[in-house]
């Protein structure tokens, strides 16, 4: 059967304990790139955080060097100063006085040559930058609770506790890419970012239902470790993890290439490159970040210990590997994992090698 059917059936044999090693390492350091980023560079803040005037005029031909020569005229040289769409010059500074206001409004007319009333310009504090950081930490903080209450009732509290740490790795490499690359945070970036948290639990959630449920061939056949089952189940459901993170990923690219790229819309630009990266994100950690952390934190309970020692007693490997996995979802639990399956088959009385025919043995007879 070629890969993509096995994968529809949920026949692959990936040993994904291998790649949960390599997997905790890469994002170990992204992690660490993403806090040494935050802790030198810092976030490029949009106006909405930082505060300051904007000023917006239809420019058609004018290009960004030539608004900064004009600018540095009024004192706005160091200004940002973007083309939005295919001909509106924006230009964004700190805050400044009334009379400040009005000489680069009309420097930015004289440049479009328009009238003055063409020019828009809008004020933004400081302090309702602060305020929208502040609500967005509640509501982090908000979400964090109540999912770790509903997957402690829904599943069980170590799950619960893989889950947010995920999602915790999901938010900390996301903010951190905005830092390496200095993208612009606006508040279509943190409502995304809030956004990509909710597809971050789902596909976790997707991935530790399978778990749950397959958990009953640890306790009842014996013949495999908490790993194992794990790296059994993420097989499993691999296909579907797989068909969630491509399904929401898709109208996001249209939305990237389509509203951004071909209409030139830059909300949508802001919006769509966080949910990008969030979803990406997302769907890695769901497997390499949450199942291993899972599976460490319950291979230290008593009873799952217990199994994984007897098993070594027994001289019963307990490494996933495909080969294995695949034994153990066709055997059904009549071989032993890692075992040699000839093992378990009766030898068959018939002619030996050389032809001959073994006696038959005697019937054990009880002595009077």
């Amino acid at each position: 059967m070629s890969v993509l059917g096995r994968l529809n059936r949920g026949e692959t044999n990936i040993n994904f304990v291998k790649w949960w090693k390599r997997g905790l390492v890469f994002s170990a350091l992204l992690v660490i790139i993403s806090v040494v980023s935050l802790s030198t560079r810092g976030l490029n803040l949009g106006i909405d955080f930082e505060g300051g005037v904007s000023w917006e005029v239809q420019a058609p031909g004018v290009s960004v060097d030539e608004a900064r020569n004009s600018l540095e005229k009024v004192g706005e040289g160091a200004a940002k100063i973007q083309i939005v769409g295919t001909d509106i010059l924006r230009v964004q500074g700190p805050e400044a006085s009334l009379e400040h206001v009005a000489e680069v409004r009309q420097n930015l007319a004289e440049l479009a040559e328009t009238d003055v009333s063409n020019v828009s310009v809008s004020t933004v504090g400081a302090s309702w930058g602060s305020d929208v950081t502040a609500s967005a930490i509640r509501a982090l903080i908000v979400f964090l609770i109540a999912i770790l209450i509903y997957l402690t009732i829904r599943l069980e509290l170590r799950m619960a506790l893989a889950a947010i740490l995920a999602v915790v790795h999901d938010v900390l490499i996301s903010v951190g890419v905005y830092s390496v690359f200095q993208f612009e945070v606006t508040p279509g970036t943190v409502i995304a970012f809030l956004t990509i948290l909710g597809y971050s639990i789902y596909d976790t959630i997707v991935v530790d239902d399978k778990i749950k449920e397959n958990e009953r061939l640890v306790g009842m056949t014996g013949r495999m470790t908490y790993t194992q089952m794990t790296s059994l189940s993420m097989n499993q459901v691999l296909l579907r993890s797989l068909n969630t993170s491509v399904v929401s990923l898709l109208p996001v690219l249209s939305l990237l290439i389509v509203g951004a790229f071909i209409m030139g819309a830059v909300t949508l630009e802001e919006f769509a490159v966080a949910l990008t990266i969030g979803l990406t994100v997302g769907a890695y950690s769901s497997i390499f970040v949450a199942a291993p952390v899972l599976v460490f934190l319950k291979e230290r309970q008593p009873k799952i210990r217990a199994i994984r020692e007897r098993l070594e007693a027994q001289g019963i490997s307990t490494t996933a590997s495909p080969e294995r996995l695949a034994e153990a979802r066709t055997s059904a639990g009549t071989v032993a994992l890692g075992s040699d399956p000839s093992a378990a088959k009766p030898k068959a009385s018939g002619p030996t090698a050389s032809g001959a025919i073994p006696p038959r043995p005697r019937k054990k007879t009880r002595k009077r």
